[in-house]
Order: C-alpha cells, then structure tokens, then sequence
C-alpha cells in the first residue's frame, strides 16, 4: 500500500480482518493489503490479527483490532456517491445485510456499527437547484425516506 495521503483507520473488537475482507467485497475494486499479527511481545495473543490493510475507491483503510475500549457513532460517516439506483440498491443492500441497520435520509449502519450515506449523485443536484421551491421538494421527499430512491426524489423534485 501507498504511505502518502491520508488513511483512514477503523478500530474493531476483535473483528478487524472479518471487516476488511467484508468491506473489499462490498466495492468492486476492493484489496486487501498487509496483515499483521501479533508476536509473542503481546499484548494479543500471538499470531493473532493486530491491522489490517485495505483500499476501497481508491481510499486507503486500516482496520485495527484495538479492543472493546471504543466503538462506532454517528459523528462519521462515509459518503458512497451513486451514478444509479442500481447502485443505490447494491450498496444499501450489501451494507445492512447480516446485522445492519436502515436509518433514515439514506444513512444506514452496517453490521460493525460503521456509518455510510447511500447518495445518488443526482440528489446534489436537485437539494442545490437555484429553484427554491425544487430545492425544498426534493429535500422534502428526501427526509421522508430510508434508502433513497431516485424515482421517488425526480418525481419530488419536478413537482409531479
């Protein structure tokens, strides 16, 4: 993996490999990277998952197996920018499967407890028209919704 730029480093209980390998088949252009374990210095058992590294469009990731101390919330989230509803239900599809949670506006929270907005790009532009009274439709249809749907949003957006 790359050692410039940024990466974003997740903390799990324990589950830090299970994630990565979740993560990078969720997204068609997932890898995993490096895998370290522990030695016998502790303080995991040795041999045992310590960090993982994984990359997912393009951004790098490592996920960390750093104990119950921390977990997930709200605060961040990551944004998945959708050119389709077909991509819209693939995401959302793949990321509440076996555990995770619909929430509402296209967020949702995905078996680890990590936050994701599912967002069809096409949402940016309608809640940003210089057309207040389209603006306020589709930001209405928007926060009436789980997993957005884009139909639903044009129709919002046009006044239909």
């Amino acid at each position: 993996m790359i050692t410039h730029g940024f990466t974003t480093c997740l903390w799990f209980d324990g589950r830090a490999e299970e994630a990565a390998r979740f993560y990078t088949s969720v997204f068609e252009d997932g890898r995993i990277g490096k895998v370290s374990r522990y030695t016998e210095a502790g303080p995991g058992p040795a041999g045992s998952v310590v960090t993982v590294d994984f990359e997912i469009n393009g951004q790098k990731f490592v996920a960390l197996n750093g104990g119950p101390e921390f977990s997930f919330t709200e605060a961040v989230s990551f944004q998945i920018h959708c050119e389709s509803q077909d991509e819209v239900d693939h995401y959302w599809a793949r990321l509440t499967e076996d555990g995770g949670e619909e929430g509402p506006c296209g967020w949702l929270k995905d078996r680890f407890g990590l936050s994701w907005q599912v967002v069809p790009t096409v949402l940016l532009d309608m809640v940003s028209d210089p057309d207040p009274e389209k603006a306020k439709r589709a930001t209405e249809a928007m926060l009436g919704m789980k997993k957005l749907d884009v139909a639903g949003l044009r129709r919002a957006y046009e006044g239909a």
